[in-house]
């Protein structure tokens, strides 16, 4: 007994060490978000930081006589737009993909599905070149529906295979019930099978979106003007040729890490239901 404790002992430190080292970077932006420019530059360094919201007023133009450098409004604007569409699209064409290669036979659907899963192995930088000219030549570079539809492109595969597995998991007998009762395909699809895998499609959602929100090597060979630059690209305003704004560059990391978090603790507990789906049997 007393060794396992000594072990429990052990693996709680352990641990509790890895968890501090992950979330240290974090919790190091989070501060610097809120400290005054003159403590992030000071030596020797300010432990007991002065927090102020002036940062974050100072960003968004709230600030008498400070004039607006970083247009940030736009570039929450842009990913909002582009990650909120991009993820309804990629659900809507995904799925019902998924539930094609769950529910039907058809030719070469075994070399399909291998397809769509090889083309998301490709990284994502080894596209921004041919994505480049192809897009240029198209019209959509500088565009937010150019960087939909890549976005959109990159979260089919995973959709499909995420989704198809979960309506496998789903007895086709109880759609075959609700068409015995005289439901048609889509109403039996949409009372009976789809709020069973909802836990799936909430999964493959926030994959959808943070693979948006927080994408950046496409979008900043995509995009140019405020029109189209999402927040990730934007970060890149707050530096220049000999000085580097920490504070606003940080200030607006934690923008674009709080709808992230806010949106995995919102749909957690479809998240936990989709982890463990399918791991008891009635």
């Amino acid at each position: 007994m007393r060794r396992t404790r000594l072990q429990s002992l052990l693996i709680g430190f352990g641990v509790a060490v890895v968890v501090t080292l992950i979330l240290l970077p974090g919790l190091w932006i989070m501060l610097t978000a809120f400290r005054p420019n003159v403590e992030v530059m000071a030596r020797p360094p300010v432990w007991i930081p002065r927090l102020t919201l002036a940062n974050f007023e100072a960003m968004f133009g709230l600030l008498p006589n400070v004039e607006l450098g970083v247009p940030v409004g736009h570039y929450v604007r842009n990913s909002l737009v582009v990650s909120l569409t991009s993820t309804v699209l990629a659900l809507v064409i995904g799925t019902s993909g998924g539930y094609a290669f769950a529910r039907h036979r058809f030719r070469a659907k075994g070399a399909l599905f291998i397809g769509f899963m090889l083309s998301r192995a490709i990284p994502g930088v080894a596209l921004s070149l041919p994505l480049f000219i192809l897009w240029s030549r198209l019209g959509l570079i500088d565009t937010l529906p150019g960087l939909i539809v890549v976005y959109v492109a990159l979260n089919v595969p995973f959709t499909i295979w995420l989704t198809d597995g979960f309506f496998r998991q789903i007895p086709v007998e109880l759609a075959q019930a609700a068409r015995i009762d005289g439901a048609s395909g889509w109403q039996a699809f949409w009372a009976v099978e789809f709020p069973l895998a909802r836990a799936g499609l909430a999964s493959a959602a926030i994959f959808a979106f943070l693979t948006a929100w927080n994408e950046y090597a496409l979008a900043s060979q995509l995009t140019r003007s405020v029109a189209s630059k999402t927040l990730t690209v934007g970060l890149m305003d707050y530096t220049s040729q000999f000085t580097i704004d920490w504070v606003g560059m940080c200030a607006l990391a934690l923008i674009i890490i709080v709808p992230a978090f806010g949106l995995t603790f919102i749909v957690q507990r479809h998240l936990i239901a989709g982890l463990t789906f399918g791991g008891v049997k009635g």
